[in-house]
């Protein structure tokens, strides 16, 4: 572990070096490379340099108990020691943790597709809810939240809506969110005032670059036609809309959002690289996963993963038994407390298996 971490602040000095070389600052896409490389590192980096200031500390303090002292620098001694071993401590799982292996999607933006599923009217609206939770999430990240396409209801709820959010370590914290989401409220057209329960399902698909997945023009059937719905006279006198076909994996998708054709096909193409590029990496993960079966693992999209309980007040996230009593928060974008849990949760799983 340690020859590990010795190589990356190696590493890491070697990066500030390339990193004010004028040959590396005038080739814009090394210097993004590079930049994003050292960034990666910095945390790591900086939690051995202190491991190793507290390791010598502990050296330093062991010798000075080793000489005649006085009782009271005898007892600053043993309180210096003791504080340098319970930090050694804490640093050693810290690194454990930003040494375990890396999604190598976590720093990737993202394609969100919300759609309301069980429960007609009422689980578009909550599809509206986790939309706007989302947007106010991202608004707080600092990220860039784009309606890349989107089907609405005539009481203003989504049908289904595919949103672009891109910034920095987008998956990284949104990807536990694909599954089935639960609400439990009393619809604004109950009259009884019973509950009722409905379901809206979050998908969350990590960009892919032309790079990173190349599709074949012959793989791709392109099929034009007139939009439907809101859009006025432009809906019958201009074919906009663009469905592509992915003829191996049967993957369709139709964007309809935009009255350019072209910008049609461009979002159209963002959206289908993405699931082919996740159902290849489905595919890919099924027996890792098999194997790892984590609680909160990204792989079964139709899995029940959270209720949001109205009359409580409640948010109860099912894969690691979490509760919430903070449902207007929660749904107001403040989600950090349950996607920080379930990030700890992860990686205490990935922690107890590198342990068995």
């Amino acid at each position: 572990m340690f020859d590990q971490l010795q190589s990356l602040e190696d590493r890491y000095e070697e990066l500030g070096e390339l990193l004010s070389d004028p040959e590396v600052v005038s080739d814009t896409k090394r210097f993004m490379e590079l930049s994003k490389e050292e960034a990666n590192t910095r945390e790591t980096v900086e939690v051995y340099r202190r491991y190793k200031e507290v390791v010598q500390g502990i050296a330093d303090s062991e010798e000075l108990l080793g000489e005649k002292l006085d009782d009271e620098l005898q007892e600053l001694a043993k309180e210096e020691l003791a504080e340098f071993k319970n930090e050694k401590e804490e640093l050693e799982e810290k690194i454990k943790i930003l040494l375990l292996p890396k999604d190598p999607n976590d720093d990737k933006n993202i394609i969100m597709e919300i759609r309301g599923a069980a429960g007609g009217d009422e689980a578009a609206l909550f599809a509206g809810d986790l939309f706007e939770m989302y947007q106010s999430y991202a608004a707080a990240q600092g990220w860039k939240f784009e309606v890349m396409d989107a089907n609405i209801t005539g009481i203003g709820g989504y049908k289904e809506v595919t949103i672009m959010i891109t910034g920095d370590s987008v998956f990284s914290k949104l990807k536990y969110e694909s599954g089935a989401h639960r609400v439990q409220r009393v619809p604004s057209t109950e009259s009884q005032g019973r509950v009722h329960t409905s379901t809206a399902t979050v998908v969350v698909l990590p960009e892919a670059e032309e790079v990173e997945l190349d599709l074949a023009d012959k793989d791709i059937r392109i099929d034009i036609y007139h939009a439907s719905g809101a859009g006025g006279q432009h809906v019958n006198k201009t074919a906009s809309a663009v469905r592509l076909t992915h003829i191996p994996t049967g993957i369709v998708v139709a964007m309809q959002d935009e009255r350019s054709q072209l910008k049609n096909r461009e979002k159209a193409m963002k959206v289908l690289r993405a699931r082919v590029y996740d159902q290849l990496e489905q595919e890919s993960r099924s027996e890792y996963d098999a194997n790892r079966k984590s609680a909160v693992g990204t792989g079964d999209r139709s899995e029940r993963i959270r209720t949001y309980n109205f009359p409580q007040n409640r948010v109860t996230d099912h894969r690691i038994g979490l509760t919430i009593q903070k449902l207007d928060q929660i749904l107001a974008g403040k989600v950090d407390e349950i996607i920080d849990a379930l990030i700890i949760y992860d990686q205490t799983e990935q922690l107890a298996k590198l342990n068995d």
